[in-house]
């Protein structure tokens, strides 16, 4: 199949709406790279491919839209999955993207592999804040080999992040027995040992001016987990940069910010001499 780097293709793959670059020479051996979007600018799959769009890395990169989000959203969009969120988003918004992703991931992937006849093993992993969240999920479950993966802004520990946003839209979360299970699961320091297992070398990119609790210690937190490990791991810090990647409402594709230039290439630079 011959297309241009620039060029694009959308399509939906065992019910997940993805769109997918091709590298340059278009060739189908050539490796992949898998990447999951933010709840937050760039939220769809479409605008976080133009935020990190791997530019001059010689993969196919295939950017898959979260549930919930974008194409998937609930009926009442994003008012709904807002009630949901003030409901409950540790039992309505996080545990079921988390969950479905990682159950999605295989099937989803072979359906866009036999589309474009796609034939290499290779595979790296890529994900912004919740999606960042989902592809620890997936790099710690998958039966598929990762061969590298990076996050971005990344949810990392789940309660944390909880708290964070309890802040900002004025809510106290009661955690409880079935909440704090959830929370455990969304917690990649304590499934080090899964990641770990999972061998991929890892890439944490964070904002310096990103929360220090919710994001950047949780971050550091795994780097040294997966360090303590033997495993290999490493925390990029991006002046100026806060969590989003692009600017609100981040639905359509964007001219791509600074901040999210440069964490394109620290993608590209991991990506390049692991895959």
């Amino acid at each position: 199949m011959n297309f241009s780097d620039r060029e694009q293709r959308v399509g939906i793959a065992a019910g997940v709406p993805y769109l997918i670059l091709p590298p340059a020479s278009g060739r189908t051996d050539a490796p992949l790279v898998v990447g999951w979007h933010l709840f937050d600018p760039p939220r769809t799959e479409s605008a976080f491919a133009a935020a990190m769009p791997l530019d001059g890395l010689d993969a196919w990169r295939i950017y898959f839209g979260l549930p919930l989000c974008g194409a998937r959203k609930p009926a009442g969009g994003d008012e709904e999955v807002m009630r949901l969120g003030f409901e409950d988003a540790v039992r309505n918004l996080y545990e079921p993207v988390q969950d479905q992703v990682v159950a999605e991931f295989e099937p989803a992937l072979a359906a866009v592999r036999e589309q474009f006849r796609l034939t290499s093993d290779r595979i790296g992993l890529l994900g912004g804040s919740a999606g960042a969240g989902a592809a620890l999920g997936v790099l710690a479950e998958t039966r598929l080999p990762i061969v590298a993966a990076v996050v971005v802004s990344p949810l990392t520990q789940l309660r944390p992040i909880v708290t964070a946003n309890g802040r900002l839209f004025g809510i106290d979360y009661g955690w409880d027995a079935g909440s704090d299970a959830i929370a455990d699961k969304i917690d990649f320091v304590r499934r080090a040992d899964e990641l770990a297992r999972a061998g991929a070398p890892l890439r944490l990119v964070v904002g310096a001016l990103d929360d220090v609790d919710a994001i950047r210690v949780p971050a550091a937190a795994v780097r040294d987990a997966l360090a303590n490990r033997g495993r290999e791991a490493d925390l990029k810090i991006v002046p100026e940069m806060a969590h989003l990647l692009a600017e609100p409402p981040g639905d359509e594709p964007a001219p791509q910010k600074p901040e999210a230039a440069a964490c394109d290439r620290l993608a590209v630079e991991w990506f390049a001499a692991r895959l």
